[in-house]
């Protein structure tokens, strides 16, 4: 009876640090993400609605977009730590310069404000 009852001590024990490794390897995952988020803003640093963000991963060439809000603000999240990225906006033929988001700023939320500030060049 005694070693039944060592064999379900130690086998509840194990559960318990295998559980317990499981989550803090999750968590520790969460903490590998980012956010990227701002705010598109024409000359007159007034908020853009309706912009087009674009963001290039940098190692797999991806590119995801998303629109402004009302109020110009954009954001993606989920991003990797370990990649760069490259983001800018267009809007009616105006385009903002290209910002790099380095995986050397170990920064987890990055804000950066696009400035429609030039022609979007013709293709």
């Amino acid at each position: 009876m005694k070693i039944l009852k060592l064999a379900f001590f130690v086998l509840l024990l194990t559960s318990c640090a295998i559980g317990a490794f499981s989550q803090g390897k999750s968590q520790g995952r969460g903490s590998d993400l980012r956010t990227v988020r701002g705010t598109v803003v024409d000359k007159d640093e007034s908020p853009v609605d309706s912009a087009v963000v674009y963001l290039k991963n940098s190692h797999t060439q991806d590119i995801t977009a998303h629109v402004s809000g009302d109020d110009g603000r954009f954001s993606f999240s989920g991003l990797d730590l370990n990649v760069d990225y490259e983001i800018h906006a267009e809007h009616n033929g105006m385009m903002s310069s290209a910002r790099s988001v380095s995986h050397f700023d170990g920064r987890k939320e990055f804000i950066v404000t696009l400035k429609l500030d030039h022609k979007k060049a013709e293709k």
